[in-house]
Formats: structure tokens, sequence, C-alpha cells
């Protein structure tokens, strides 16, 4: 069981690196499943990209598809840390980024 918070390096460029501005950040996890680093050259031929690292297990935490308006997927639970008042930068960046791209296909 993968359980409390894990350090996760952010690679620059990246929409996620946008979304926290910074390149290392610590979230929480609550589960049992892991990326499987066997498979990741042929994901990221594919198109998708691991963004986000453990820097201490190699473990990928984070993906994205690079031209995706937002594709972002996670491992960890960023709405642990999320509340009403102070809801999770991806929730934020989520929404302003699907009114922008509403705005995008009604313009």
């Amino acid at each position: 069981m993968r359980l409390g918070a894990y350090d996760c390096k952010l690679k620059k460029g990246s929409k996620t690196y946008s979304v926290y501005g910074e390149s290392m950040i610590q979230e929480r996890h609550r589960h049992r499943y892991e990326f499987n680093n066997k498979y990741l050259d042929a994901i990221e031929d594919a198109g998708m990209k691991a963004v986000g690292i453990n820097p201490d297990s190699n473990l990928v935490e984070i993906v994205e598809l690079k031209d995706h308006p937002w594709f972002i997927g996670v491992q960890f639970h960023p709405e642990l840390r999320s509340t009403v008042m102070n809801p999770h930068p991806l929730f934020v960046k989520f929404v302003e980024a699907s009114v922008n791209h509403k705005k995008s296909i009604v313009d």
C-alpha cells in the first residue's frame, strides 16, 4: 500500500510544471497501484509522456498527452488536499482549460 506523501519531480515545460510552478512537489497517495516502467518506452512512443517521476523509486506519478488541450493523469489523490476555499491547483487549471477550450470552439 502506498500511503502518505511522496516526492515527485516534474519535467520543466510540461503542463503539470506550469500548474505547480516548481520542479519538486509532494502529493498524497492511498492505493496499491503503480505504473509498470516495463512499458514506459512504448507508451511514450505512442504519445503519452511521463512528466512526473518519484525520484526515490523511479515510479511514474504523472502522465500527459502533449497535443491535447488538457490531459493530465496522476497516481496521487489531489482531492485529499482540496477544499472549497482552497481547491487543488490541478482542479483549478482543469476548469480554466475547459472554459478556454469551450470558448475556442464556440468563437
